[in-house]
This record gives C-alpha cells, sequence and structure tokens, in this order.
C-alpha cells in the first residue's frame, strides 16, 4: 500500500487510518506535517496507539517541535465521529474483511472524504486460509469453520456503489508456513483473526474437531512445514467532486496478480 502511494498525487491535511493504526509510523514518515488519525473499534489497539510516541513527542508536538502527535480514537468504523468531507486520505489495511458487510463502511468513509481526496485499502480474499478450510471440512463435513472471504471483483463493486470514482483493484497470493496448526491459530488470534476460526459459531471447537483437523492438515505439509495461503486483495478510489457524482459509473479496473500495465 506504501509503494501504491509513490504514484498518488496528493498531499492531504489530514489522514485517517481506519482500523488498527497500525500504520501511523509509516504515514507520519511519507507525511509529516499531515494530522492523523486512527480509529477502530477495539479499545486496547486504541488505548495502545494513545500512547504512541511518549510524553516528549507529545510535548514536541503541542510546542510545534518535531512530530504532530496522533490523535487515537475508539469508534464503530460505519459511525465515524467525524464531519462530512473532512479528511483527505482514508488508509484501511487489513481491516475492511472484519465487517460482515462492507458496504456501510465504505459509504461511511466516502462521507468523511473531501472532494478529491483518496480511499485506500487491503483485504483477505476468498483464497486466504484455503488449507485450513479444506483440513476443517475433512473434519467436519457440511460446516463452515473459517470465514468467507469477499472477493475483489465484489469489492470493486462495492466501491462504485459507494459512490467512488475511478477505482482499481489488485491481487497477490502469500503463502506463510508454520511448525504445526495449534502455531498457525496463536499467530491469527495475534493477528484479530481468531473469528475466522470459528466462522461466527457462539461456543468452542472440540478438541476432537481439532485433532481431526489437524491430522488432515498434516496431510499437506510440506518440506517439514504446513503452508497458509492468504489472498491479498488491493483496491484505491477517489471521492469525485460533486459535479462529478451524477455522472456514469465508471469501470472497475481488476489487475490480479499485479499484472499491470506497463
Amino acid at each position: 500500500m506504501d509503494q501504491r502511494l509513490d504514484l498518488m498525487k496528493i498531499l492531504p491535511g489530514r489522514v485517517l487510518d481506519a482500523g488498527g493504526g497500525a500504520s501511523l509510523g509509516l504515514l507520519r514518515r511519507r507525511y509529516p506535517a499531515s494530522a492523523l488519525i486512527a480509529i477502530d473499534d477495539a479499545l486496547a489497539i486504541v488505548s495502545r496507539e494513545r500512547g504512541e510516541g511518549g510524553w516528549l513527542a507529545r510535548l514536541q508536538g503541542l510546542l510545534g517541535a518535531g512530530k504532530r502527535p496522533a490523535l487515537a480514537v475508539a469508534a464503530r468504523l460505519e459511525r465515524l465521529p467525524l464531519a462530512d468531507q473532512s479528511i483527505d486520505l482514508v488508509w484501511s489495511n487489513l481491516a475492511l474483511q472484519r465487517a460482515g458487510d462492507p458496504l456501510p463502511w465504505m459509504r461511511e468513509w466516502q462521507r468523511v472524504l473531501a472532494a478529491d481526496g483518496l480511499f485506500i485499502f487491503s483485504s483477505l480474499g476468498p483464497d486466504t486460509l484455503k488449507e485450513l478450510r479444506r483440513a476443517f471440512a475433512a473434519a467436519h463435513p457440511g460446516r463452515a469453520h473459517v470465514h468467507d472471504f469477499i472477493d475483489m471483483h465484489d469489492l470493486g463493486d462495492m466501491l462504485v456503489e459507494a459512490g467512488f470514482a475511478a477505482p482499481v483493484m489488485e491481487m497477490e497470493t502469500l503463502t506463510l508456513t508454520y511448525d504445526n496448526v495449534m502455531t498457525m491459530a496463536a499467530d491469527l488470534r495475534a493477528m484479530g483473526a481468531a473469528n475466522a476460526l470459528v466462522a461466527r459459531r457462539r461456543g468452542l471447537s472440540g478438541r476432537g474437531l481439532w485433532e481431526r483437523a489437524g491430522a488432515a492438515y498434516e496431510a499437506m505439509r510440506r518440506d517439514g512445514r504446513l503452508p497458509a495461503s492468504f489472498e491479498i486483495v488491493y483496491g484505491h478510489a477517489w471521492k469525485p467532486k460533486p459535479r462529478q457524482a451524477a455522472g456514469k459509473p465508471q469501470a472497475v479496473k481488476f489487475y490480479p496478480n499485479w499484472e499491470r500495465p506497463k
């Protein structure tokens, strides 16, 4: 996502990191003069970001020296406590897949963007954790245990429906490897993706199910490691000026596996 910003002609006055705030350092380096805001509905994440930089950085920011302190706020991502057209850049790195329906989030982020503002995001596509999905399907046929992630073509259509212009979608697949299933599960929990393992079930998965799924996963072991695929979907689009909003919706450009034309 940071590399994609190299291609964007934008000098934002206000930047919103929607979902986590983990990119605040990166965004500050790129836009040192911008006001940075991080919003997430997880209070623990926001509390961590409120302490980012320490007292010296906050004092320097108040005195006009050094980097400007970021504002970290706990709020629902589909109901932002921000005024209309108050943000110039909305950045969302691996948060959109948490939405049961991403369209209300996109509409809200479009609302807070100023005209000609940029929305750039990454999310997880349907091939994410495909190995784990197959293992649970073998262990417990007929019941889903892994979250179904949204295809990039559908996300692109949602951008248009939310009122964005000139949307561009890209995709790549990354494969991580693990010693065992439980190590991977711990990693997913640390990423905040534990719900992907239980697919909205209210109760805990039993030990027997995990053992059967683990045995099915073992058949996929390669070179002593268990693979875990992550389909990463990238997208960006612009907030059109009011006179452009009533025009004909623009077609979405899709570039699988970064195969963009030269």
